[in-house]
């Protein structure tokens, strides 16, 4: 499902979006069930051209990072996922961009207010 914003709603259960093999909701999830998270067009772009993919788990544990950014007052968020980086905007909950280790080497994040390291 599109929303406003131009991002995507991340499908519930065993569905598969943009790349991004799904196996779980999250705590967080949505009223239709699906995670409370959505990817920004751009986002949804970098992932299929790097080949990423994020779990059910990964899903929670990144919902859960962007959560204790949001609860210290943070707007926009670098969050490291095992060897993913992903750019969050917090109050919109849109990860603007997501990229791999291989791909983040020599790149300077900017406009970001936090970093958070995903439990």
């Amino acid at each position: 499902m599109v929303d406003a914003m131009d991002g995507m709603r991340l499908g519930g259960a065993g569905g598969d979006i943009a790349g991004l093999s799904l196996s779980a909701p999250s705590r967080g999830a949505g009223a239709d069930g699906g995670f409370a998270l959505q990817f920004s067009k751009h986002a949804t772009k970098r992932i299929e051209q790097r080949g990423l993919d994020i779990d059910g788990a990964q899903m929670v544990r990144l919902e859960r990072a962007v959560g204790q950014a949001e609860a210290k007052g943070s707007r926009d968020s670098l969050i490291l996922l095992d060897d993913l980086a992903l750019v969050v905007s917090v109050q919109h909950r849109l990860v603007v961009t997501a990229m791999d280790e291989e791909s983040s080497k020599e790149h300077v994040f900017t406009n970001i207010d936090s970093v958070v390291i995903a439990p």
